[in-house]
């Protein structure tokens, strides 16, 4: 099994485990992102005030709203990321060795070498995964945009409720989501706001550079003090 293949595979792992925590934080995260009722003069909820909320009003399943097709957004974002953030840097490594044959530099991946090869990585892992998470967005705040749409539709309180009660039952499904999607912009609004998501990839490539570079130094005062043991544990 290749060293590119163990990395996307370690890591759509550990992105599974992690979301399956903070995905309650995450819903509540989204909701709020997404809140845009100027109407209504009303105190700003805290994170776990509007958790307590969802769950006094939707239940407990709504906080878990899209958890499926989030966990196949996270298992492909995760193994694509680290997959192809391994394939780069191998061919990173491969060129600093050349350019140390020749002379130049001491055959390591520098900061702006590893920026690049996290920069892409994230690039690559942006356009192929990005209408997994269109969809996921969708299904976390299905609830909220039926309410505002008919709330300001609908003349007083009882009948809101009413018709909420006749509309609400179904499931809404991952494949409501995505014929949703499909019906209001077509095959290219799954790829809705990819140009500001591919912006953001700065965020994790300056994360990975500043975590290669530390982990270079970690291993290089290891391996001062004890030459037979230059790894690092895990929480290191």
């Amino acid at each position: 099994m290749s060293d590119a293949l163990i990395n996307g595979l370690a890591g759509a792992g550990g992105g599974i485990i992690a979301q399956l925590i903070t995905y309650p934080l995450q819903t509540v995260n989204t909701r709020q992102q997404t809140e845009r009722d100027l109407k209504k003069e009303k105190r700003k909820l805290g994170t776990i005030e509007q958790m307590c909320q969802v769950v006094k009003q939707e239940g407990w399943e709504r906080l878990y709203g899209g958890l499926t097709p989030s966990l196949v957004g996270t298992t492909a974002s995760q193994g694509v990321y680290y997959y192809f953030y391994q394939i780069f840097r191998n061919k990173a490594e491969s060129k600093a060795l050349e350019r140390q044959k020749k002379g130049i530099g001491d055959g390591s991946v520098g900061m702006l070498s590893s920026l690049i090869v996290a920069a892409l990585s994230g690039c690559v892992n942006v356009l192929l995964t990005n209408p997994i998470w269109v969809v996921v967005t969708r299904m976390q705040t299905h609830t909220n945009i039926l309410k505002k749409d008919h709330s300001n539709r609908l003349a007083t309180p009882a009948l809101e409720e009413t018709v909420l009660s006749a509309i609400e039952p179904f499931s809404y499904s991952t494949g409501h989501a995505i014929q949703e999607v499909y019906d209001e912009a077509g095959f290219w609004g799954f790829w809705k706001g990819v140009f500001p998501t591919l912006i953001m990839v700065s965020n994790p490539a300056m994360q990975f550079m500043l975590y290669e570079t530390m982990l270079k130094k970690l291993k290089k005062q290891r391996s001062l003090s004890n030459p037979d043991n230059n790894g690092v544990t895990a929480l290191e």
